[in-house]
């Protein structure tokens, strides 16, 4: 039975383990957000890995160590113990934030610890509590990493 698995990368590297693992036929989800960077001369869209460090990798237990013959690989990340298991939901719910499709409901002002639903992360709108509300930014946590992803409201 095949896992998604989350690989620790070296700083900056996300890249390109992310296409020498997909040259190795393993599949792969590195999920990125696009930033406007500006050079002293241009402004230019760059995207950039939306899970620093981490490549998520969908395998088997026996080929798991495989991985680990690509430069840049450091390390599966645990939980109590046992290889971190990202779900298949909490990858739609990534896709879902990578093309920018994700809605909050209609609030006026949202404040930490406020309760509020999110559409078009998976089948089902999902509910949460704000944790941080910076300008048009709120902040959700993946709830088996406790991994905090940033939308804008």
């Amino acid at each position: 039975m095949k896992l998604w698995l989350v690989l620790i990368t070296k700083p900056r590297f996300e890249k390109k383990v992310a296409e020498r693992l997909r040259k190795m036929n393993i599949q792969v989800f590195l999920p990125t957000k696009v930033e406007h960077k500006k050079w002293s001369d241009r402004f230019k869209k760059v995207h950039t890995p939306l899970l620093p460090s981490i490549v998520l990798v969908h395998t088997s237990e026996s080929e798991r160590n495989s991985v680990f013959n690509v430069p840049g690989v450091v390390r599966y990340l645990f939980w109590l113990g046992k290889p971190a298991v990202v779900t298949e939901e909490e990858i739609e719910t990534l896709k879902e934030v990578c093309t920018d499709n994700v809605q909050l409901e209609s609030v006026e002002t949202l404040k930490k610890g406020d309760q509020i639903e999110v559409n078009n992360l998976g089948s089902t709108p999902q509910k949460g509590v704000v944790k941080k509300v910076s300008g048009n930014t709120c902040w959700i946590t993946l709830k088996s990493l406790g991994y905090v992803i940033k939308i804008k409201v």
